[in-house]
């Protein structure tokens, strides 16, 4: 839980919270065809970037929602170092996103449904603990699971089933 001071009152965010606005951002990815995977990066309490998968939108194997939150959180910031700042993400980062994120300095990543194909955040690698590189980052994996897992699983099955 984390608590933003605004005059005389104090407002709690907690993992969850945020989660719940990465999952809106997923819910975008659906009218471009795109398998639903919504990010957001939290800076100090106040979201600075907010993304969703473009792949299929873009034409572009790297529009990632994690890929695209990184860089507008790095223009938000004017730097290249995501120091201070927290990833959520409805599901485990990949190893592409896991490397972009340990190059950025994020502070924490937070997910909520693990990757067991391509999970790089300790389900098939993980490189965001990986001791031979320079920066490792706190995890927290699971939150609103199941509400992460479900929006893609429903994506999955419906396109299975256009394609009968």
């Amino acid at each position: 839980m984390v608590r933003a001071h605004l005059g005389a009152f104090y407002f709690m965010f907690s993992d969850e919270s945020f989660m719940k606005r990465a999952l809106r951002e997923a819910d975008k990815a659906s009218s471009s065809e795109d398998v639903p995977v919504g990010a957001i990066i939290v800076h100090k309490n106040k979201i600075i970037a907010r993304s969703c998968n473009q792949v299929e939108l873009l034409g572009d194997p790297t529009a990632h929602a994690e890929m695209l939150a990184v860089t507008q959180a790095a223009n938000f910031l004017k730097s290249k170092w995501l120091i201070d700042c927290v990833l959520y993400v409805t599901i485990e980062p990949c190893s592409m996103c896991a490397g972009a994120l340990v190059l950025s300095r994020i502070l924490r990543v937070v997910y909520g449904a693990s990757d067991p194909k391509t999970g790089a955040a300790g389900s098939v690698f993980d490189i965001l603990h990986n001791k031979k590189l320079n920066h490792r980052i706190k995890v927290t994996g699971g939150v609103l699971k199941e509400d992460c897992a479900a929006i893609i699983k429903d994506f999955f099955r419906k396109k299975r089933a256009a394609n009968n």
